[in-house]
């Protein structure tokens, strides 16, 4: 038996081996229900021809060879989403309803393609194998050519629960029977599915995470009620209260190590209780405490997310709510607040409206400083209508006025009220134009503002239609060490919005970053690894990652980079290793499997699930690779 029966031996058997896997997924239990069964059923039915296959002595012709393999690769896309579907959030995948259709719909598309590429007829195959995979065939090619749309009335009882603060009880009890949500046991495997993905996930939207926070407490009250069976009993509720369960990792402070009562988000992403980093903050600290990375601001983004899932943890382990002992977010300048001047800040807004230009440059400077200073000020200013008259000053031939103006405005934005007003004032263009053509710390500071508003959802997608990435990319390789930072912090934020990947990619970013990852000593080797993460999930960012021989840096950063940066470039090689067996070849002569098997053990939890990923992908393609 040569080479090539080994490789037809290998390609045959694998093809065998998913479509046992697939046929053996579990019963699916959630809303793509249908759309899971329809795809594994239809692929049962493929079973015949490789069973056939697999017993025949028959050498396979180059062609039939490349089709098996283009179907090889389209089952390996199935059985990952089927699994990822049966494993995932009920809750997040009824509110992604026609993106789960779009991905079925994708999935059909590929395998249907594959088929039409299998020249049967130059298979050893019976007359009856051959009429089942014709008709196989003509039920992908009917489910391609039509798409099934989600159910409407989820739909609307999703949009309904969403609305009210209190939803109707009937209409939770639909919903709990939908979601197949009908138990206390459901509830506390989807509460760990939706954990999953806040610890994960970054391309997902905060009202997103809210409202799966928000419909699993709905369904979970409504749950106990109308099961009073599945409840906790009081003795065991005592029991549980004096076990003290184990807290998450992930719900503890970094710094105090103790559940957060009031979890918030720092400029480099990490989260802590409020209390113990703004007394580091205080102490004069500009770090973050836990991966000692230069804090680009100091303002604290509340992660509603996290203390929702919080208190469905304490409640459903016995334990006490924490107290919340305040959150800024409410605090008015009408309830007292010494820290606010408003005389002195409406004096300021006067210079503003009606001084010249050396005293609205003054002002400017002042309320700079105000802002700066703290969250009452901040709130005041903004109350005092001084955000237009700032934006006015954008457009300032002074360039130290400019500087000012654009300055207030960053730490204005701090506060989330005035976020909105600043966009509201038309800002964004402004700022975009301070970006391209401003002194170089109006640069600096106009990039960091558009990072603060860019955390609102849909400011991303304005930021990017008024020209700011290839502006910040120009800032990214012109700037100091500082406006590199905010740059790149500004373009990673704003590439989650898909429609800002494909501009930072089309305005040429992945060689710049692909040189800052060459260059270790750089100190732009985080920021660099993050943007291509993200961009690596996008096809076009793949193509561009691809083209610039990026494997060799890749597997080094695996094998001695820091915990974030090996989990990111995990991430990017398991972005450009899925469907390409290349890349796989590549990684594999510059001794990938062995830092891959190191990382799946000793890595981040992120960082795990990539290498482990990269080394099935390895492992599939064994004896293709080796000669």
């Amino acid at each position: 038996m040569g080479p090539m029966d080994d490789a037809k031996n290998e390609l045959v058997s694998r093809l065998v081996e998913l479509i046992k896997d697939i046929s053996g997924l579990p019963d699916c239990r959630n809303v793509s229900k249908k759309w899971y069964n329809n795809l594994v059923r239809r692929v049962k039915l493929l079973s015949p021809l490789f069973d056939e296959l697999k017993d025949s002595d028959e050498e396979l012709s180059d062609d039939v060879v490349f089709g098996l393999d283009q179907l090889k690769i389209a089952l390996i896309k199935a059985k990952d989403l089927l699994r990822s579907v049966n494993e995932g959030s009920k809750i997040f995948q009824a509110l992604q309803m026609d993106k789960i259709a779009g991905r079925f719909h994708q999935v059909t598309e590929h395998i249907e393609a594959a088929l039409s590429q299998v020249p049967y007829d130059k298979l050893d195959i019976t007359e009856e194998v051959r009429e089942q995979i014709d008709l196989v065939h003509a039920q992908f090619k009917r489910a391609k050519g039509r798409m099934d749309w989600p159910d409407l009335q989820l739909e609307m009882d999703l949009a309904m629960a969403r609305r009210e603060k209190d939803p109707d009880v009937s209409l939770l009890k639909r919903l709990s029977e939908k979601l197949y949500l009908r138990t206390i046991d459901d509830l506390k495997g989807e509460s760990l599915a939706i954990h999953d993905i806040v610890i994960s996930s970054a391309g997902v939207s905060e009202d997103c995470f809210e409202s799966m926070s928000f419909l699993l407490k709905k369904l979970k009250d409504s749950v106990a009620i109308r099961n009073p069976d599945f409840d906790t009993p009081e003795d065991e509720k005592v029991l549980i209260k004096r076990r003290s369960p184990v807290i998450p990792d992930d719900f503890r402070c970094p710094i105090s190590l103790e559940l957060m009562k009031d979890p918030v988000i720092v400029s480099t992403g990490q989260t802590y209780e409020r209390s113990c980093i703004q007394k580091w903050l205080d102490a004069g600290h500009k770090t973050c405490p836990k991966t000692q990375q230069t804090l680009l601001h100091t303002a604290l983004t509340p992660n509603y997310v996290l203390k929702s899932l919080i208190a469905l943890w304490c409640e459903s382990n016995g334990v006490e709510l924490p107290k919340n002992q305040g959150n800024g977010r409410n605090r008015r300048s009408g309830s007292g607040n010494s820290e606010c001047d408003r005389t002195a800040i409406d004096t300021l807004l006067q210079k503003l409206t009606n001084g010249d230009s050396e005293q609205q440059r003054a002002a400017a400077g002042e309320l700079r400083l105000l802002a700066k200073r703290n969250a009452g000020n901040r709130v005041c200013i903004g109350e005092a209508g001084a955000i237009p008259l700032l934006v006015e000053l954008l457009s300032s031939a002074d360039s130290r006025t400019q500087e000012h103006a654009v300055t207030a405005l960053l730490n204005l934005s701090i506060n989330e009220a005035n976020k909105g007003s600043i966009v509201n004032a038309g800002a964004i263009p402004d700022i975009v134009d301070v970006l391209k053509n401003g002194s170089t710390e109006a640069r600096e500071n106009a990039a960091a503002t558009l990072f603060s508003l860019s955390v609102v959802d849909e400011n991303k997608v304005a930021i990017g239609a008024a020209g700011a990435i290839p502006a910040l990319i120009d800032l990214l390789c012109q700037g100091t060490p500082r406006g590199k930072k905010d740059a790149a912090t500004a373009i990673f934020n704003l590439s989650i919005y898909q429609g800002n990947k494909v501009r930072a990619l089309r305005a040429g970013i992945v060689p710049h970053l692909m040189r800052f990852l060459k260059d270790a000593g750089g100190g732009m080797m985080d920021e660099a690894l993050a943007i291509l993460a993200i961009l690596a999930s996008h096809q076009e960012g793949k193509v561009a990652i691809g083209q610039a021989e990026p494997i060799p840096v890749l597997v080094e950063v695996i094998r001695t980079g820091s915990p974030r940066n090996r989990e990111n470039a995990a991430a990017i090689l398991w972005s450009l290793c899925t469907g390409d067996v290349q890349y796989l070849k590549i990684a594999r002569e510059l001794g990938a499997e062995e830092v891959l098997k190191e990382l799946s053990e000793n890595g981040t939890d992120r960082a795990k699930r990539k290498a482990a990923s990269v080394l099935e992908l390895l492992q599939r393609v064994d004896a293709v690779c080796i000669p």
